[in-house]
């Protein structure tokens, strides 16, 4: 799944068991624990498969849920990052998929209703990962805003909890603002190297915003209009694969800069092999001196030409030889999922910025012959 901007970032903490599956030193937010639906101790654990989504409400609140879905019944909580509360959920989905939970405070008062669609996610190459579209309103059916979540492809054995971390700060004087959020695993030594990593990445891009920032401190008129005063940093991620092994992370970084047009997107990603506690490079999963690149890309091309030709196509046919061309920069975002390498081409790459990022999954069947076979991705090759 892509969000592409989250504007405020939050914690869900959740147990994972035999449970199925989804810079700066500012101050962290005190983040309180959510935990899905456990049984009391000595009690039998609930029934059921449990499901970890993320996403916004009312088109930019962040928000996490954990479900556990037993038949037509659900059960969880979800919550709101600055709150850091849980807030438990109950209600019901039909076998069309449409789903009613009504969400109740401490003292069991109704406070809220959500209704929508569980269904295949839409952007993501696995179709067993869902998402939630739909609307929340107040029991009355008053205040209705949209709310759409994606599942996150969690696969842990290991006990362990995921707490998003931010980073925040708005300087007035400088005139920016960032909310940059990365997760840490807690709960297992294993992670720690990941967490350093996935620390690392997003405070380095952060410091880097901030100094752009500061280089270009009045550059700008003074009479710009209020709403392109201010430039923002904004990055939420996004699990692509997770297991007590390997993972695969994604960012996506909105950014905006004061008296511009309009802002852009970057990808960022992190995928990890934890047994060998290193960051992968793409060159990692394959065999020495295999033409990976040029069979990657020839595959992405091909498909990218094929997008081009459809008449509300926004692709730029004679750009894609240079922006998905076999060379390493144009393959720097790629992601690890059950089903294939999932690339993303940023705006502007081959696409034009009002097309939005391009997304190709690239299968392994199509990279077999040259898997690594002792490697990180053998597994799905097979």
């Amino acid at each position: 799944m892509k969000i592409k901007t989250l504007v405020l970032t939050f914690v869900i903490t959740f147990a994972f068991g035999a449970c199925r599956k989804q810079t700066a030193n500012q101050p962290q937010a005190k983040i309180s624990p959510t935990p899905g639906p456990e049984a009391p101790v000595g009690a039998t654990a609930p029934a059921g498969e449990k499901f970890f989504f993320r996403g916004t409400i009312a088109g930019n609140l962040a928000i996490e849920m954990v479900l556990l879905k037993d038949g037509d019944h659900l059960t969880g909580t979800y919550m709101y990052p600055k709150i850091g509360k849980d807030i438990a959920l109950t209600g019901t989905i039909d076998k069309n998929g449409d789903i009613t939970l009504t969400e109740a405070d401490e003292t069991g008062k109704q406070t809220g209703i959500f209704k929508g669609r569980w269904q295949t996610a839409y952007d993501s190459p696995d179709p067993n990962i869902k998402e939630i579209d739909g609307k929340w309103s107040r029991p009355d059916g008053s205040k209705e805003t949209e709310f759409r979540v994606a599942q996150q492809p969690l696969e842990f054995t290991a006990s362990v909890k995921i707490v998003p971390k931010v980073i925040k700060e708005n300087n007035k004087e400088k005139r920016y603002t960032v909310e940059a959020e990365y997760p840490q695993i807690d709960g297992d030594a294993r992670f720690e190297a990941f967490n350093r990593e996935a620390r690392n990445l997003i405070s380095k891009d952060v410091a880097a915003f901030k100094a752009a920032e500061t280089e270009q401190d009045g550059d700008q008129p003074a009479d710009l209009p209020a709403e392109t005063q201010n430039s923002t940093l904004d990055a939420g991620y996004d699990f692509r694969y997770a297991t007590d092994d390997l993972i695969s992370l994604e960012w996506d970084e909105g950014t905006y800069s004061r008296g511009a047009a309009h802002g852009n997107h970057l990808t960022q990603v992190l995928n990890y092999d934890v047994k060998k506690g290193k960051k992968l490079a793409l060159a990692d999963l394959f065999v020495d001196k295999s033409k990976y690149l040029t069979l990657i890309a020839n595959y992405c091309m091909k498909e990218l030409k094929e997008r081009a030709k459809k008449d509300d196509s926004m692709i730029f046919a004679d750009q894609i030889e240079t922006g998905a061309g076999p060379r390493a920069d144009n393959y720097r975002a790629w992601s690890i999922t059950k089903k294939g390498l999932w690339i993303t081409f940023d705006p502007y790459q081959v696409a034009a910025y009002a097309a939005g990022p391009q997304y190709i999954l690239v299968p392994y069947s199509a990279l077999k012959d040259i898997i690594r076979p002792a490697g990180p991705i053998a597994n799905f090759a097979k």
